[in-house]
């Protein structure tokens, strides 16, 4: 699987102005960086979690095979094109007649290519993400996303190495929408 992401989420001015709140920064000098940080805690909320947190649009690259094959990001919305990509020339719309489409209650979505013509791989679009804008977001994500954030600014001004894993307290409150899957 392979994913891009097409239309990024859009962070809205109250998620900076939170974090500048919990850091009790009053200056703009330093928003591009910790707008910065907030993207990269909404990266690892879904890398923690397995939810992509805020509304986003994305493609994913799968293979066109007859059985089912699901979207590696959760929750789906909508999915909103399905391309098939030959080995050689230009990807092409694949009639709706050619494939079968599938949205869980769980959020997952899957796909099943059942006429996949030249095309040896299919991008799905879609849209997905938990909640639609910041202000949306359950207060356990939203305030675990600040927390790093603001764990992450201050270990830059203390020298601290940045961490890969959130903090006991960030990884508490988004441990009980951490949603794990069996390899």
């Amino acid at each position: 699987m392979k994913r891009a992401i097409v239309t990024p989420a859009t962070l809205a001015p109250d998620a900076l102005a939170e974090l500048k709140d919990w850091l009790g920064i009053t200056l703009a000098g330093d928003d591009a960086q910790l707008t910065a940080l907030l993207r990269v805690s909404l990266d690892l909320c879904e890398h923690f979690t397995g939810i992509m947190p805020l509304q986003q649009d994305c493609e994913e690259v799968l293979p066109a095979r007859g059985g089912w094959a699901a979207l590696a990001t959760r929750p789906v919305q909508t999915i909103t094109a399905v391309v098939g990509i030959p080995a050689e020339g230009s990807r092409f719309a694949l009639p709706a007649a050619a494939y079968a489409l599938d949205l869980d209650a769980d959020g997952a979505g899957r796909v099943r290519v059942t006429n996949p013509g030249s095309a040896g791989r299919i991008a799905v679009r879609f849209s997905a993400g938990l909640a639609s804008g910041w202000a949306d977001l359950p207060d356990a994500l939203r305030h675990g996303m600040l927390r790093l954030a603001a764990h992450q600014y201050r270990a830059r001004e203390d020298g601290a190495s940045a961490q890969s894993v959130p903090p006991a307290a960030v990884a508490a409150l988004w441990r009980p929408w951490r949603r794990l899957r069996l390899a």
